[in-house]
């Protein structure tokens, strides 16, 4: 499994923008300068981040990107799934079928019920997290986010049911 490069970028640009703390916010050449990446690839980031109602931007000489709620509103969940997706989802299956129309194990597949698994814990811990939790220091949100896997362990009455 992989983090993409838009989920990495997405998630500190918008810790970036919820730690600036002038109301004109920041625009894409600060955002730019500040972590290393080019106009069109910062614009589109912050696009999908805007249309997903994470950011918005505000008008003006001095405009750029604020955060459109509350850091402890914006769950990280909900950010990695606007930026690219869920690691798995039902759909995962047909994109992995070989040289034949229908996968040979869409029948009966562990390594499915393998996948399922990790997504529910990843949700169950992800879905805790906001981007409040991540916007102390690194050891700060280190005690932050073993509290709250320490409390995501428990997994949900029927969660490994499709």
């Amino acid at each position: 499994m992989k983090i993409s490069a838009q989920d990495e970028y997405g998630l500190r640009v918008l810790i970036r923008i919820a730690r600036y703390d002038q109301e004109e916010g920041l625009s894409i050449a600060q955002l730019c300068e500040a972590e290393g990446l080019s106009q069109s690839y910062m614009a589109k980031v912050t696009r999908t981040l805007r249309m997903a109602g994470f950011i918005e931007s505000t008008r003006g000489p001095k405009g750029g990107y604020i955060l459109a709620k509350a850091p402890e509103g914006i769950h990280i969940n909900q950010v990695l799934q606007a930026l690219g997706g869920a690691l798995f989802d039902d759909s995962f299956c047909n994109a992995h079928t070989g040289g034949l129309r229908i996968c040979t194990n869409s029948v009966d597949c562990s390594v499915r019920s393998l996948w399922r698994i990790i997504q529910v814990a990843i949700d169950s811990v992800l879905e805790r997290v906001t981007l409040e939790d991540l916007l102390g220091s690194e050891n700060n949100s280190d005690n932050v986010l073993q509290t709250i896997l320490e409390k995501s362990i428990v997994l949900p009455e029927g969660s490994l049911k499709s």
